[in-house]
């Protein structure tokens, strides 16, 4: 597969994960609330949407990918410093 193709996908995957979680989501809270009487059975299934949604996010991640730890965080780089000069207990 191309690499651009490659993104393209993985980035529609991404996106696609990304709206399945905020639907999925959303209609849990909507499901809990009382005025709308909505059925619980599909709230349940709503909150597996949730995790449905980001395994797609990350499979998405892998393809196009974007599954690395970018180093520019602040935390990581001075995480593993102090790792490393420390040694191990």
């Amino acid at each position: 597969m191309k690499h651009k193709n490659a993104k393209l996908i993985g980035n529609t995957l991404m996106i696609f994960g990304i709206v399945v979680m905020l639907a999925g989501g959303g209609y849990a809270i909507i499901a809990e609330m009382s005025p709308f009487n909505l059925p619980q059975l599909f709230a349940h299934g709503a909150v597996m949407s949730i995790f449905i949604g980001a395994l797609l996010w990350l499979a998405g991640a892998c393809v196009s990918g974007r599954e690395g730890v970018a180093e520019r965080y602040w935390w990581i780089k001075h995480f593993n410093k102090h790792n490393k000069s420390m040694g191990s207990h």
